[in-house]
């Protein structure tokens, strides 16, 4: 099936002004996502969904693609969602990948594309890793997703679910794990990406902020891979501080 890879890139963000511009590195933010999603090998093509002039210049200076969006969407959903709607026909899954994500692996791209592939009813899939740190797991930034017996979402959350009655350390370390941690792809068929935009956000959604769960809240199914090891996003200061120092150090 034919796939293409839309990054959503909004200039202003609240904990981290202008992060896709970020250049400590010798390189725009955005740039090292972009040439880590060209790294999977299923996706026939890969853009940028800008909001601004001054990202689709970066995207431009690196050689990279870019469409020009509306400032105003609601969330990255919509604006990969008007970038499908420009795509070629035969573009039958889209793959979000967060513009946020430098470190994001090829491999995690091709899966979330599989998922779809091979289960041909499903409209929808993200991936998932479990969580072995406290303080990740009570972290609002961490985003956590509760499965059901089939790795279908049941709700995904900024606190903690499911919430044990009563603390043990040994909820961290137990196989099959207790809790997971949603990780920021996700692969839509075509079609369903269109009528996900179309429909109002639902009041989860807009509580939690989570655009996921206006598909849940639809009624709809979305399908989540597990992968063992997650590519740390860049939402603080500090995540980025050591997004250089990695880089900086190897």
């Amino acid at each position: 099936m034919k796939s293409q890879i839309v990054i959503p890139a909004r200039l202003h963000s609240t904990r981290l002004p202008e992060k896709m511009l970020l250049a400590e590195t010798g390189k725009p933010l955005i740039q090292h996502t972009y040439e880590s999603a060209q790294r999977a090998s299923r996706p026939s093509g890969i853009c940028v969904a800008a909001d601004h002039q001054r990202i689709a210049s970066a995207v431009r200076g690196f050689g990279g693609q870019v469409v020009m969006t509306d400032p105003q969407a609601a969330s990255g959903t919509d604006r990969v969602a008007e970038v499908a709607r420009q795509l070629d026909a035969d573009i039958e899954i889209i793959v979000n990948v967060q513009g946020d994500e430098p470190e994001i692996s090829g491999e995690a791209i091709d899966l979330v594309i599989e998922l779809l592939e091979d289960n041909p009813a499903v409209k929808m899939s993200t991936l998932a890793t479990p969580i072995r740190d406290r303080d990740e797991l009570e972290d609002p930034a961490c985003v956590k997703v509760v499965l059901d017996q089939q790795g279908r979402a049941l709700y995904f959350s900024r606190s903690v679910i499911p919430h044990p009655r009563q603390w043990d350390d040994q909820l961290l370390t137990a196989e099959p794990a207790n809790f997971f941690l949603h990780l920021g792809i996700y692969a839509y068929r075509r079609e369903f990406l269109l009528e996900l935009a179309a429909l109002p956000r639902s009041l989860p959604e807009q509580r939690e902020s989570l655009e996921q769960l206006r598909v849940l809240s639809a009624g709809e199914t979305i399908l989540v891979g597990q992968i063992e090891e997650s590519s740390p996003g860049i939402d603080t200061p500090a995540d980025y501080s050591r997004f250089v120092r990695k880089l900086t150090s190897s």
